[in-house]
């Protein structure tokens, strides 16, 4: 699992700035539970896709949030003094047919986007939480911009195509760099220092 090892001052720095721009210097990432951690994951998941890159007009549900019993909501949650305070990043994964997985809606919050790992730590819980359940495949339809951090995680490239009016690539992670995650509703905890890494 992806841990970075927080420096002694690490926290300090974070909180250098104003008290209302202080943020996490450590990050949770798990199964999403029921109640408002599911609810702020949507939350995002409209913020990201619908306002700010405009692929969905008014939401971005789909068949596949509609089978809640094969769909799992991951998050990442920002820790303030071991509270979790708030969703900021989610990924939904879901198995399509036997030992065949896909990630799909990973979104990060724009403020928190600095810290540079949580989109990277998303994909490693997704993929390891699916190792863990027996999956063989785990694809998703990744937007091109995006393609260079998939690539850099051991996935590869499978085909192009174009999805809601974008160019995106069909990629397959390679499962051998991806550790079972055998407890995803507990997950793992991500330090960052003040400069995001």
């Amino acid at each position: 699992m992806t841990a970075i090892v927080t420096p002694a001052d690490g926290l300090a720095s974070l909180c250098a700035t104003p008290p209302d721009r202080c943020r996490s210097s450590a990050f949770r990432l798990r199964q999403a539970a029921p109640g408002w951690e599911r609810e702020q994951a949507a939350r995002l998941r409209r913020e990201v896709f619908c306002n700010e890159q405009g692929l969905f007009a008014g939401d971005d549900l789909d068949a596949i949030d509609a089978r809640p019993e094969t769909m799992r909501t991951l998050v990442a949650l920002s820790d303030l003094a071991g509270e979790d305070e708030q969703v900021v990043g989610t990924v939904r994964i879901h198995e399509a047919e036997t030992g065949v997985w896909w990630g799909s809606r990973l979104a990060v919050a724009p403020d928190f986007r600095r810290v540079g790992v949580l989109g990277a730590a998303l994909i490693r819980l997704a993929v390891g939480s699916a190792r863990a359940q027996g999956c063989h495949c785990f694809l998703a339809h990744v937007q091109q911009r995006n393609v260079p951090l998939f690539r850099r995680l051991h996935w590869h490239d499978r085909a192009e195509l174009q999805l809601h009016g974008r160019p995106h690539r069909l990629m397959e992670a390679d499962l051998s760099h991806f550790s079972p995650c055998l407890d995803p509703r507990s997950g793992f905890v991500v330090h960052v220092d003040g400069s995001g890494r």
